[in-house]
């Protein structure tokens, strides 16, 4: 593995990156149908975290507002055979600090419930316990505080 270069950014190349590596990562690997994994949020308003491995797209999430203080984080994706070198982390990490330069307070995330291992790691909190189906995943809720920079 080269040296990870990120990308982030709203622009149509870096949705490209993103739904590149949620293609291969989610609709091919989980047989996840397109018209699923793409939705609504998957537009001009979102923000797109792309993680490269020699130009190559390895990692990815998107996060959306869904009030003026507050973000959605979702479609966190690692392709399979970069899983375990801690690229989930340092893509989310990455959204963390564009989510605090954008000067919002909150990320909220629907975390698979086999995920929140992962993400608890990563500073989430449940703040909803109950199991909600969500596609084709049994889903909570969970969150972190963040303080935007001033």
């Amino acid at each position: 593995m080269s040296e990870i270069k990120v990308i982030r950014g709203r622009e149509e190349w870096v949705r490209a990156g993103a739904y590149s590596v949620r293609i291969q990562g989610m609709n091919r690997q989980h047989h996840i149908p397109l018209e699923m994994e793409f939705d609504e949020h998957d537009c001009e308003d979102t923000w797109y975290v792309v993680l490269l491995d020699d130009g190559y797209p390895v990692a990815t999430c998107r996060f959306y507002e869904v009030s003026p203080t507050s973000v959605s984080l979702g479609r966190v994706v690692v392709l399979p055979e970069y899983r375990g070198q801690n690229l989930g982390s340092r893509t989310i990490t990455e959204a963390e600090q564009m989510v605090t330069e954008l000067g919002y307070e909150r990320i909220e995330i629907d975390s698979r419930t086999v995920a929140i291992p992962f993400y608890e790691k990563n500073g989430y909190e449940i703040v909803d316990s109950t199991v909600k189906n969500k596609d084709l995943f049994e889903c909570v809720r969970m969150s972190k505080r963040i303080v935007p920079n001033q």
